[in-house]
């Protein structure tokens, strides 16, 4: 089977360090052996060729142009809101058109069985225009679907041969929303074999203090003011202890506001957040007991994290919207660390509330610091669940689970007798 993958424009044609691509690339990795595997992306400054193939994979890149540079600049009629609110212009296909109609001219060529476009829904269309043999799959990690014009969506779609979620949460509010169209649920998943923890490096480590984390964008849908705020309180009945943030700030981390799903009861909350620089914000919010003991990391490389992990003794995800999935979540359950997540989106699907970690209020800083406050003083507790959410993440999201569950997907709308 010949497979092609792509996503956003800011996705480069190499093995991914961040971003969206990630799970491009660790789809296509596992896919390769027994398939002919396509990734598309930008070609960068530092490529020497517009296609190398590396494990398998076959990259093929795409060179930055003038036209979508022009019309780049068209992103800020959503920020002066000339677009309608429901139909943005990130939806339009001006959005990076020339990008993705080389991708869908050099597709026609590829002559590909199956084309997965992640995210960027909006061009199926365009695609298919191209490639009128190729079965399209979008594979989502957002509720745009459900949040936009539906009459746009369902023009969108019928280009499409099926619908994938990240989560039921996603998955079943399509579903709803457009009970015609094909729709699957398939988990994003982990490296099982690079995200382990090393326990006898771990029972070595002779640490004074408790470290809390937090790997994600510093963004206000994720809760960080929430965070800041448990933390002056935990601080004050456990001085032992630290919180350490890593990713990344400023327009690299902050998640548009456009984007963000209006009709969400704690959309209100955050509006504030987005008036200045949030993370200026969050570090208002730091009480002077906690000045120094609070790190803003910047972003790490996902390979990189591991060493985070290891060296963390909770994690905690305190999401204020409903997060589609949740992929630091499983990353810090495979390195068996108790997590702590808030009643959102896809988390309960993820985290099995008091037996791989606690789920919390969603916006509850009371809630959250007791959480807190109670797995720091319980080590059987916190280790009992870090080995049950490693255990979860083997039996559900590994990697080799879920591209094993989208290839039997991909055969299913190729020949639907099997």
């Amino acid at each position: 089977m010949k497979i092609a993958f792509f996503d956003y424009i800011w996705t480069l044609a190499e093995p991914p360090k961040f971003g969206s691509g990630i799970l491009c690339y660790q789809l296509a990795l596992r896919l390769a052996s027994d398939n002919d595997l396509i990734f598309y992306g930008s070609k960068a400054a530092h490529h020497q060729e517009l296609e190398y193939s590396e494990d398998g994979i076959t990259y093929r890149r795409i060179p930055n142009n003038f036209i979508d540079k022009i019309l780049g600049l068209l992103y800020v009629l959503d920020d002066w809101k000339i677009f309608p609110a429901k139909r943005p212009f990130f939806t339009s296909i001006l959005s990076d058109f020339k990008y993705y109609w080389q991708i869908a001219k050099d597709l026609q060529s590829q002559n590909c069985d199956i084309i997965q476009i992640n995210f960027a829904f909006h061009v199926s269309p365009l695609i298919r225009a191209f490639n009128p043999q190729a079965k399209i799959v979008i594979f989502l990690q957002t509720e745009w679907l459900t949040q936009l014009d539906p009459k746009m969506i369902e023009r969108k779609l019928k280009a499409v041969d099926l619908v994938i979620g990240c989560s039921d949460y996603i998955t079943n509010q399509i579903r709803t929303r457009f009970p015609n169209v094909p729709c699957q649920t398939i988990f994003n998943g982990v490296d099982i074999n690079h995200f382990v923890v090393n326990n006898e490096a771990k029972k070595n480590q002779k640490k004074e203090m408790k470290t809390l984390l937090f790997v994600g964008r510093i963004s206000p849908e994720k809760g960080l003011h929430i965070l800041l705020e448990a933390f002056n309180k935990v601080i004050l009945q456990y001085p032992q202890v630290q919180l350490k943030l890593i990713g990344p700030e400023g327009k690299y981390g902050v998640l548009p506001i456009q984007m963000i799903n209006t009709e969400d009861p704690y959309f209100q909350t955050l509006i504030p957040f987005y008036q200045g620089e949030y993370s200026d914000q969050l570090r208002q919010i730091i009480s002077p007991n906690a000045a120094n003991s609070v790190c803003f990391f910047g972003p790490v490389e996902q390979l990189d994290l591991v060493e985070h992990y290891q060296d963390a003794d909770i994690f905690i995800f305190p999401s204020v919207w409903n997060e589609p999935f949740g992929i630091p979540l499983v990353e810090a359950m495979a390195m068996e660390l108790p997590v702590i997540a808030t009643y959102s989106g896809a988390f309960p699907e993820i985290v099995e509330d008091e037996k791989t970690g606690l789920l919390v209020e969603r916006s509850n800083p009371d809630a959250l610091a007791e959480a807190i406050l109670r797995l720091l003083s319980d080590e059987n507790l916190s280790q009992e669940m870090g080995k049950a959410g490693r255990q979860r993440v083997v039996d559900k999201f590994s990697w080799e689970q879920i591209s094993e569950t989208l290839l039997v997907e991909f055969h299913k709308i190729c020949d639907p007798t099997c």
